[in-house]
């Protein structure tokens, strides 16, 4: 039984913090979908908007409300800019221009964090939005932030996921991810929904960064790699698929999860970080694009 109990409390948080994952991937795939841009310096925005979220709710001692408010309208008017001044210049050019250019911005990023903040542990010192206590249900005892993370995370996907299919501008983004050309033809700004993509991808990934922050208790140089954490979520699920970029990320936290308890002991070191791409070498093998990825046939 004690062996349950274990894996029923390793379950919980592999699904709170699968959310989080869930969240961060949301933000690829609002990219690809619209620009089939793959933009490596999603990971990076995460980082960022940790920081950001200490800067101005510990350092500057605001409210931790406002200075989500305050982050998510910078981290909007960043990947605004990324897209006007960047990205829209490389409009025509290949494909691997566009990718350095995104890589690129992983290091202008985290070069300016360590600037910045330095690249030591910084706590939130009493500035989290969720209590430190647990949340116990039966034999699983989950702590508050893991709880609060999960919650966050289901709110801020639930409010896109309406966004995309009820209002207006989210039916032309949609429109745009489908065929640009026919978009173009029926009088959508089709750089504007770039720019818009590039945004809201941003403020997802600060969002994401927020809740890592809450949950971790405080910020850290090494939140960049939650980028190449949640890219097999992406992966599996389907660069293109909004649902599969959801279902990829709780499946990866559970995954890892059970990972991190049965085969950790066996093979050694992070082997959990290791298995999610075996698994999506796995996926790829038999399903190419992906769970919920849209399936591309040429015909010559």
């Amino acid at each position: 039984m004690d062996q349950l109990h274990v894996l029923l409390q390793i379950l919980a948080q592999g699904v709170s913090i699968g959310g989080v994952y869930a969240l961060v991937a949301l933000g690829f795939v609002l990219i690809y979908k619209a620009t089939r841009v793959l933009n490596f310096a999603q990971g990076h925005l995460v980082l960022l908007g940790a920081y950001l979220y200490f800067f101005f709710a510990v350092e500057l001692n605001l409210n931790p409300l406002l200075a989500i408010v305050i982050s998510s309208a910078i981290a909007a008017i960043i990947g605004f800019s990324i897209e006007r001044f960047l990205l829209r210049k490389m409009l025509g050019e290949p494909l691997l221009s566009i990718v350095m250019l995104t890589l690129a911005l992983t290091y202008i990023i985290r070069g300016s964090v360590q600037i910045l903040w330095g690249g030591q542990y910084l706590a939130l010192e009493g500035k989290t939005i969720f209590p430190n206590e647990a949340l116990i249900l039966g034999p699983i005892r989950l702590g508050y932030p893991y709880v609060g993370g999960l919650a966050a995370s289901l709110v801020i996907v639930g409010v896109f996921t309406v966004f995309f299919l009820k209002t207006r501008t989210g039916i032309a983004m949609r429109a745009v991810a489908n065929d640009q050309q026919a978009a173009f033809a029926v009088g959508i700004n089709v750089f504007r929904i770039f720019a818009l993509s590039w945004a809201i991808s941003s403020v997802v990934a600060v969002l994401g960064g927020v809740v890592f922050a809450n949950i971790f208790g405080g910020v850290n140089i090494n939140f960049e790699s939650v980028g190449i954490k949640v890219f097999p979520a992406v992966i599996i699920g389907g660069l293109d698929s909004v649902p599969g970029a959801i279902v990829g990320g709780f499946l990866l936290g559970i995954l890892e999860s059970i990972a991190k308890l049965y085969l950790n002991p066996v093979f050694g070191g992070n082997f959990h970080e290791v298995f999610s791409l075996l698994i999506m070498l796995a996926v790829l093998l038999i399903k190419p694009y992906g769970l919920f990825g849209t399936e591309e046939i040429e015909r010559l």
